[in-house]
């Protein structure tokens, strides 16, 4: 602060420095000024302009020293009081500023609460025809019809619950429920419900549980394989998907591993990012980009790891590893 305070005050001191310059300098050009005399003169100046800066530096810097420590929020509680009436200027206008950016925020917050308490009420008026749609679907005796119509269905349906699941994140917290969760009837599920899917790319499942249950909040869990299945079936054709859970180090780890094409190494930092679809393959024009990113931000809540392996023309891997009950104990209780 020292250095600041000297840089912000660096014309005085030339001027100052300038005006006994031209002291010792008339000294010298005129014999009636005692040179010792102006020695004098600059040494008594000199000792008073560092005790004026001195008394100075005391007074003007707490208010922006102040400034400078302060947590840079909306707070006006924190902010310093103004001694001067520059400092009082600069206060002035910072607190207006600041007033105006907690409306415009406490405005904008209502707007985007508006806008996904429409969003969730459309997507749930939607639900109910895209049932009706799915019982007509149901009674149409032509097979090829009828799976291609389901396949659209199933689509639009996890579109939706995509929409769904990305309005409700900011608030995952508040809606987790950790509980002792089944994984052959939740796998089961996620499975039916892509079969149309899958029957039309001749994918099939191979489900090898050695631990049948994990830790964790089964619809959210739900959400992160669902979108983790759908990443494998996309890329893969004619070929199994294994399903595997097994205990390592006192922690479950599920395995999803498909025979897809893989992802190019240089895609694989970047599959969680949001909108990322690929830079190897432009063909799934309906990709997204947000599926991985929705399961990655979902996954950090419920402080489940997940580890991708993949090599081009030979498959993926992604495993989940849960925490245990002690990490969730250590979480409640910081």
């Amino acid at each position: 602060m020292i250095r600041t305070f000297l840089l912000e005050r660096i014309s005085w001191i030339v001027f100052f420095v300038v005006l006994q310059v031209l002291s010792l300098f008339l000294a010298l050009v005129d014999q009636t000024v005692s040179l010792s005399s102006a020695l004098y003169y600059v040494f008594l100046s000199c000792i008073l302009m560092v005790i004026f800066l001195f008394i100075r530096y005391r007074k003007e810097t707490p208010f922006y020293a102040e400034m400078k420590e302060r947590d840079n929020d909306l707070d006006l509680t924190t902010f310093p009081e103004a001694d001067s009436p520059f400092e009082s200027v600069v206060e002035t206008n910072v607190r207006e500023q600041i007033d105006r950016l907690k409306q415009e925020l406490s405005r904008n917050q209502n707007l985007l609460e508006e806008e996904k308490d429409d969003l969730l009420s459309w997507i749930h008026e939607v639900k109910t025809p895209m049932t009706a749609m799915r019982l007509i679907i149901d009674r149409i005796d032509d097979y090829k019809l009828k799976s291609q119509l389901t396949f659209e269905w199933m689509r639009i349906d996890l579109l939706l619950d995509q929409q769904l699941h990305q309005k409700r994140i900011p608030f995952i917290e508040n809606d987790l429920y950790i509980e002792e969760v089944e994984l052959e009837p939740l796998l089961v599920d996620e499975i039916k419900s892509l079969r149309s899917w899958c029957m039309q790319k001749g994918i099939g499942f191979d489900i090898d549980l050695q631990v049948e249950q994990v830790l964790s909040d089964a619809k959210w869990l739900a959400f992160i394989l669902r979108q983790l299945m759908t990443n494998a079936i996309k890329y893969s054709e004619q070929s199994d998907i294994t399903l595997t859970s097994f205990e390592k180090s006192g922690r479950t780890h599920l395995l999803i591993k498909d025979h897809g094409r893989g992802i190019d190494p240089r895609d694989l930092p970047r599959i969680f990012e949001k909108g990322f679809t690929s830079t190897t393959d432009h063909q799934h024009a309906a990709a997204t980009g947000m599926g991985l990113y929705l399961a990655d931000r979902i996954r950090q809540a419920m402080k489940i790891q997940i580890e991708v392996a993949s090599k081009l023309g030979g498959g993926t891997t992604f495993t989940l590893i849960f925490p245990n009950q002690n990490e969730f104990t250590k979480l409640r209780s910081m």
